[in-house]
């Protein structure tokens, strides 16, 4: 019998270890989540400011007709 709780304390122990791992790593990849999308705003945004400065020097380009 004392085995046997011993064996379950083990797994349980382990089980707690394992959960605490990986909640770190969910944190972790939320974070990591959190930033790259926050450069992806970022970049998003520059590609429209440079598409639109773009547009606006082909609007004052003379035709070649």
């Amino acid at each position: 019998m004392d085995s046997d709780l011993k064996i379950l304390e083990d797994e349980v122990n382990r089980l707690v270890t394992l959960y605490q791992e990986i909640r770190n790593e969910n944190i972790r990849l939320r974070q990591q989540l959190a930033r790259t999308s926050a450069r992806n705003e970022q970049l998003t945004e520059k590609i429209h400011i440079a598409s639109s400065r773009l547009e606006n020097l082909l609007k004052h380009l003379p035709d070649h007709e």
